[in-house]
């Protein structure tokens, strides 16, 4: 049998709407009081277990494909069978606000869902199935506890768009701009154009994004990239456009987008509010693309899974990406800050687990401190930054940058050291400087609450080169 051509809208196309919905709240609050009423919404239910906060905003965005209502033009046979989704996607926003992160999963992945209640009640078992089908059996609920579930970052909120109102965004932004490298003509997508450059509205807009085999290689993932690289544009027509210093263009662009969308219950004016407040200063160049690493599935070509170990140290990177500006109060002295590479760090295990020192250890060389040696400690139940004595003047300040390298709680580096009861010196230490750095050496004792490494990028260096952003050639 054929595989089934695609015909979701695009739910990435509620990254730009996110944005745009709480930065236009800044403006308007009384008419917009008026038209967030019309806007439908849905309760949140992933369960009782669920990952912790970290400051960080990530709203889900999935394209529905129902067929009721207007949007029954593209499928009427498909009436009164529910939806599904072709496209999910996470807009990871940082803690500080000042980056944002689309995290695409290509719908073609096989992972471990968990067990789900179905759409009518039911139970729908956990086990090894593609990924868009936690949505289309279990609807949204399922599809955020399965994403929790693989990533361990938790959702605070989604964003639903449908055909129709995907077209009616569009269109009240005046269409965007693409660029194709040869002509397509793909009237299951409703596509016929030359090459080069053309803006695009309505069915010519759907197209665009829902072509598969007229564009690209044929693949979800050549895909994922073409709705990236149009979503960049979208911002960047909105921050350049003028949308929100004109009224009619904005009037437009607010009847279309409650029509369009569907939100949780927790995504409230007030909180709309809240996030406008906080990601006023993000434009579209601080927003960035990425697809989750996957490889090809063994038992079928036609499938992927995700890479690992790469998969899991891109979505431990998405989680720990809790960097927060320091504030600079007026009139107060501030500290130098101290950079990794200046540090020399000692780190001693004083859990049972054999070899934790090493494995922390290269942790922390890989976020380039200097450590000179591992070794093991006396048990400890909490894990400390411990500087000499006789480096009380600049040890505070070389703990601090240790500290700050942890998850979680805040730790105060303490004074005086504790008595290694082994130590040996590190493997790596001959390669990570020529020239050792001549501070204060730190001394890391590993507790058995040890937190972990937060490492600072939320994309890590092995996939900068398949970041999405807006200098991308929009000609894909």
């Amino acid at each position: 049998m054929p595989r089934r051509i695609p015909l979701t809208p695009l739910g990435w196309v509620s990254v730009g709407l996110t944005l745009l919905l709480v930065l236009i709240s800044l403006g308007g609050y009384g008419y917009y009081r008026y038209v967030e009423s019309g806007i439908e919404r849905e309760h949140i239910n992933a369960g009782p277990t669920r990952p912790p906060e970290t400051g960080a905003l990530n709203v889900l965005l999935v394209g529905s494909d129902s067929r009721e209502g207007d949007n029954k033009q593209y499928g009427p046979k498909s009436v009164g069978l529910g939806e599904r989704t072709d496209t999910i996607m996470l807009l990871h926003i940082s803690p500080n606000r000042d980056k944002a992160t689309m995290i695409s999963f290509p719908r073609d992945s096989m992972v471990m869902l968990p067990q789900c209640e179905t759409r009518t009640g039911g139970v729908l078992p956990g086990g090894l199935r593609q990924i868009n089908s936690a949505f289309n059996d279990g609807g949204i609920n399922c599809t955020i506890r399965t994403l929790e579930s693989l990533t361990n970052i938790k959702i605070d909120h989604f964003v639903k768009v449908d055909f129709t109102g995907f077209k009616g965004i569009i269109d009240a932004l005046d269409g965007i701009e693409i660029c194709l490298p040869k002509p397509v003509n793909d009237p299951k997508a409703k596509l016929v154009l030359p090459a080069g450059k053309h803006v695009v509205k309505g069915e010519q807009a759907l197209g665009y994004v829902r072509t598969r085999y007229a564009l690209g290689d044929g693949s979800d993932l050549s895909r994922i990239q073409r709705q990236q690289v149009f979503l960049t544009q979208v911002l960047k027509k909105v921050t350049d456009g003028g949308l929100l210093t004109n009224p009619v263009k904005l009037n437009s662009f607010l009847g279309a987008a409650t029509a369009a969308v569907t939100v949780d219950d927790g995504l409230t004016l007030e909180r709309m509010l809240e996030i406008a407040r906080s990601v006023q200063g993000l434009t579209a160049k601080e927003l960035k693309g990425i697809t989750v690493p996957t490889e090809p599935y063994p038992a079928d070509k036609n499938r992927v899974q995700f890479a690992q170990p790469a998969a899991r140290a891109f979505f431990e990177n998405v989680r720990n990406d809790t960097e927060v500006t320091a504030v600079t109060i007026p009139g107060k002295a501030t500290t130098p800050k101290v950079e990794n590479s200046q540090v020399r760090l000692q780190v001693l295990n004083g859990t049972s687990e054999g070899g934790k020192a090493g494995t922390v250890a290269d942790e922390l060389a890989g976020q380039g401190f200097v450590v000179t040696e591992v070794g093991n400690a006396p048990a400890t139940a909490t894990t400390t930054i411990r500087y000499a004595k006789k480096d009380t003047k600049d040890g505070p300040a070389y703990g601090d940058a240790v500290a700050a390298r942890l998850s979680k709680d805040k730790r105060t580096p303490v004074v005086g050291k504790v008595r290694p009861v082994t130590v040996q010196p590190y493997a790596a230490a001959a390669a990570a400087a020529t020239k050792a750095p001549g501070g204060p050496i730190i001394q890391l004792v590993i507790g058995a609450d040890w937190p972990g490494v937060r490492v600072v990028s939320a994309i890590p260096e092995s996939l900068k080169d398949k970041v999405v952003d807006t200098t991308t050639n929009p000609c894909l």
